[in-house]
């Protein structure tokens, strides 16, 4: 799914309007009854419903899907925010169809009009700016946000939460938001609702689609996209009648030392259960015994070290590598590693400790293979990338790295995104707060040198890999809660993961190439 900039969005709208054809009255209709059904889904009639309208089209919103619930039985009580003159045309159409309707309260809130009062079982709609905000909001509607985000009341927001920029940073305390507890977003979601600063402002998102032109959609240009159960369906490969372990690559995983061979395990496990051929774990001489029992379906290269890994194996057999889970930053280490990625010549993974050594020795960068894969947690991303103030500084940072050194970097958090060399970023819609366990990032390793050693492409392995790791997370909260979550359980639910996704509903798909700007279809 495509995340549009807001001129692009505004462009959808006017492209529907000329070519559906359809008048743009009808089209917020439309998208005021999506709401209203969501609201209508979601509440009852008993429950008063206090909306704030602003004088634009998101206030026209507000005040048709007003008319659609006091249609419904429901009390309604309309706010209009009187600050300034102009209104569009489509918000007076809809002013004069609420009041048509008998017995219905509007109230217009001047700046000296004393704030209404707002009960903590109401229900408060958010129709006062949406996405069209151009600048911070200050003086009399600060207040009158502030009332709100103060009323106790559950609030749902139209489009987006009004004070909110939808494509560059709103949290430096300049302007006052809207704390929604939910958002209904029209067809898209905004770039912001991304990132976690902006979590207590968006609340549980929701896309609502209204209709516009699929032939606008599909062509029109983003480097951001939503990466959901479709997309990834479109990556996965069928399995030969008579394929046998040779077919499925053989991995290895460099990882280990004296008191984390943990991470080698559940790193090693992900990858033999995301479909690997073959799964040889390079290890000091320390965790032959344990991974040996506790992986027996994985080979063992054991390192000269007893402790540390100190010596690079041959690497004529494997087809994937990576590196990094539980692998120590030991001097000897360092040096190991340096004689690894200049010999890989093979696209490599990075995670956690090989990321760290990367982080002091970053002349070492320009060995990386090509179409190389990170994996950082924030912490591992600062010491390699740097520190930012905000998340959309953050993420112009990743995306500029992907693009300088050619590499795939997925920054792990709640939508994992990942960046490519093209300078696009995917953000992943599955996981939960019960994956942010230890060892979790180890068994998203695994998983995507598993897809890797598979001959997928470094982009499919990241997209499919993260989208998996977190559908099999998903699983296991529903299984045993967030709280009681440990890694190895994602690893157990890879597997009915996989299944799932393969009844994903076969739809065609235009989807972005990320080596040359072309778009193939991925129609299964």
């Amino acid at each position: 799914m495509k995340i549009l900039p807001v001129d692009k969005v505004r462009r959808a709208d006017a492209y529907t309007l000329k070519n559906e054809p359809i008048l743009s009255i009808d089209l917020m209709e439309r998208a005021a009854s999506k709401c209203y059904k969501w609201i209508k889904k979601h509440t009852d009639s008993s429950q008063r419903v206090v909306v704030f309208c602003g004088p634009g089209n998101n206030g026209g919103d507000g005040l048709a899907i007003s008319r659609m619930l006091i249609e419904k039985g429901y009390r309604v009580i309309v706010h209009i925010l009187q600050f300034t003159d102009r209104k569009s045309d489509d918000f007076v159409i809809n002013l004069i169809r609420l009041r048509d309707i008998e017995s219905t309260e509007i109230n217009d809130i001047t700046e000296n009009d004393k704030l209404p009062d707002i009960n903590g079982d109401d229900l408060v709609v958010d129709a006062i700016f949406g996405s069209g905000l151009s600048k911070p909001i200050h003086g009399f509607l600060t207040k009158v946000i502030d009332h709100i985000n103060h009323s106790g009341a559950i609030t749902v927001a139209i489009d987006t939460p009004s004070g909110l920029f939808s494509d560059e940073n709103s949290t430096d305390g300049a302007g006052a938001v809207i704390e929604a507890d939910y958002t209904l977003s029209f067809q898209f979601p905004k770039l912001a609702f991304m990132f976690p600063e902006n979590d207590r402002y968006v609340g549980e998102w929701h896309i609502l689609p209204i209709g516009l032109m699929d032939d606008y959609v599909e062509s029109v240009e983003t480097n951001h996209f939503y990466t959901d159960g479709p997309a990834c369906f479109s990556f996965l490969r069928k399995r030969n009648t008579y394929a046998h372990k040779g077919h499925f690559g053989h991995a290895l995983l460099v990882s280990g030392s004296y008191g984390k061979m943990g991470a080698a395990v559940l790193a090693a496990r992900a990858c033999l259960r995301a479909g690997a051929g073959l799964v040889t774990a390079h290890i000091p001489k320390c965790g032959y015994p344990v991974l040996q029992t506790a992986v027996p379906e994985c080979m063992v290269s054991n390192d000269g070290s007893e402790h540390l890994f100190t010596e690079v194996p041959d690497l004529s057999p494997y087809n994937a590598i990576a590196a990094g889970p539980g692998l120590g930053t030991d001097k000897q280490t360092h040096n190991a590693f340096k004689l690894l990625i200049q010999n890989a010549g093979t696209p490599m993974l990075f995670d956690a400790d090989a990321i760290n050594i990367l982080a002091e020795n970053k002349t070492w960068i320009a060995f990386i293979p090509p179409n190389s894969i990170f994996t950082p947690h924030p912490k591992e991303f600062e010491r390699l990338i740097g520190k930012s103030s905000n998340h959309f500084q953050r993420n112009k940072l990743q995306v500029k790295f992907s693009i300088r050194n050619k590499v795939y970097v997925i920054l792990k958090g709640r939508h994992t995104c990942i960046s490519t060399p093209v300078g696009r970023c995917y953000f992943n819609s599955t996981g939960n707060p019960g994956m942010a366990t230890g060892g979790s990032g180890d068994v998203l390793t695994g998983i995507i040198l598993g897809l890797l050693a598979q001959n997928y492409h470094p982009f499919e392995a990241s997209l499919l890999g993260v989208y998996l790791h977190g559908l099999a997370g998903d699983m296991a909260a529903r299984r045993l809660s967030q709280e009681a979550m440990i890694a190895g359980d994602i690893t157990d639910n890879l597997g009915a993961a996989f299944l799932k996704l393969h009844k994903t509903p076969r739809v065609a798909l235009l989807f972005c190439n990320p080596l040359n700007h072309t778009k193939f279809d991925t129609h299964r």
